[in-house]
């Protein structure tokens, strides 16, 4: 397989810089792409980055793939710069988080820095094997959707968007509904298609991430991720993503991946769509219903991905940090079942193009998951490496790379051309 090919070109300029930190701290990546091979010297060089400076010592903690602590020490910035620096020697993701050394100095909490690098990202292996009657499964649950006619219930709603037409979807599914807003150009033609996923939580949906999309000639469905109208803000436990997590047979995500599929499937069917062009989108959840609804829906054709959740649940029996949805790794049964969900087997079935960033000191969908999981599609991918990134809603200041590559990939789609990720020819 051919190695990964990665974006630099929107990280880079931000990334080779000196950064000044908050804390009066700053600090250099030795690589500023931050990705290193296995048995390299990874490494920063910090500095304060103020006079005078309130804080010059900082207790430090390199872990791997943010779990196995590796190395700890103190650093005296008093006289100069120093030198964080860690090697591995298998594939993985280190993490560090650097702390003032007077727990008592003001703000100690938020003048924590943390800092990430990738050692040979492109190797990650699954931290488990995917079980053998992964595909049989799925299959079995699409036959039964399958099974179930759609009927199509739309509503039209009034937007202040010129130009375009906005309405409510509900649509028959295994157990529940299909629920969202689709939005379409107020024009006779046929039109790329759009589907949206939604990132975590229980919440209405804004009908502008609808229109604002179909004004720029997209034909878009955004797609709830429970069985709520898209105006609907309650009506499902907060704490769904741990409902029926022991087995296959339970958990919410079964349902929810089958109507990620079902939307797929509809917005195919819709007489508007140019039969050519279907990407999905999605950030944290919605990445994670992205990635799982391409492995389970040929007719996707391009995928663009943000920190996308639900990779690598069986991490943390193997020493790598587990990401959202968080599932009990002292629960035997549900890390049996976490496999049967985990976006890094959905992702050995995906053949359309992705475009995956990923943040390399995230803490709620961690880099070494996504990556793994990136490196199991067997067709063309993209990765953004986001070096200074944690979550996206923690550090939205640093998603400016996503943002425009994005943007771009979204404006090479719309135009009618394919997605080529870059570096694959």
């Amino acid at each position: 397989m051919a190695r990964i090919r990665l974006a630099f070109r929107f990280s880079l300029a931000c990334a080779v810089a000196m950064l000044a930190h908050a804390q009066e701290l700053s600090y250099t990546p030795y690589h500023a792409n931050g990705t290193y091979d296995v048995g390299e010297k990874a490494g920063w060089t910090l500095a304060l980055a103020g006079t005078p400076a309130a804080i010059t010592r900082y207790d430090y903690v390199v872990k791997r793939n943010n779990f196995d602590v590796i190395e700890t020490g103190t650093i005296d910035l008093a006289s100069g710069s120093a030198k964080i620096e860690a090697t591995l020697d298998e594939p993985g993701m280190l993490y560090v988080e650097l702390s003032p050394s007077d727990p008592g100095a003001a703000d100690a909490e938020k003048k924590k820095i943390h800092l990430g690098a990738a050692i040979a990202p492109w190797k990650l292996k699954p931290s488990a094997p995917k079980p053998a009657d992964f595909d049989a499964f799925w299959a079995e649950k699409l036959a039964e959707l399958n099974k179930i006619p759609m009927d199509p219930v739309l509503t039209p709603v009034e937007t202040k968007t010129a130009g375009v037409e906005l309405y409510t979807v509900k649509l028959a599914s295994v157990g529940s509904h299909v629920q969202g807003y689709l939005a379409k150009p107020a024009r006779e033609g046929k039109f790329p298609a759009l589907v949206i996923f939604q990132w975590a939580g229980v919440y209405a949906l804004q009908p502008q991430a609808s229109t604002g999309r179909a004004a720029q000639g997209w034909l878009v469905f955004n797609v709830d991720s429970h069985d709520m109208a898209p105006d609907q803000a309650t009506g499902v436990s907060q704490g769904y993503n741990a409902i029926g997590n022991t087995s296959r047979e339970t958990s919410y995500f079964l349902n929810m991946y089958l109507r990620d599929s079902r939307a797929i499937d509809y917005i195919a069917s819709r007489p508007e769509w140019d039969g050519k062009t279907l990407v999905i989108l999605g950030t944290s959840m919605g990445g994670q219903q992205s990635l799982a609804a391409a492995g389970l829906n040929p007719r996707v054709t391009a995928v663009l991905v943000n920190e996308p959740a639900g990779a690598d649940g069986n991490g943390e029996l193997h020493g790598r940090k587990a990401g959202y949805p968080n599932w009990p790794a002292d629960n035997p049964e549900a890390m049996k079942t976490a496999p049967y969900f985990d976006t890094v087997n959905f992702a050995t079935r995906i053949h359309a193009p992705v475009l995956a960033a990923i943040g390399y000191i995230d803490v709620v969908c961690p880099p070494v998951g996504i990556w793994t999981a990136v490196d199991q599609i067997p067709g063309a991918k993209e990765v953004i490496p986001m070096v200074e990134s944690n979550h996206n809603n923690l550090t939205p200041q640093k998603q400016g790379a996503w943002d425009a590559r994005s943007k771009e990939v979204l404006g090479i789609l719309l135009s009618g051309e394919p997605f080529v990720p870059a570096g694959w020819q």
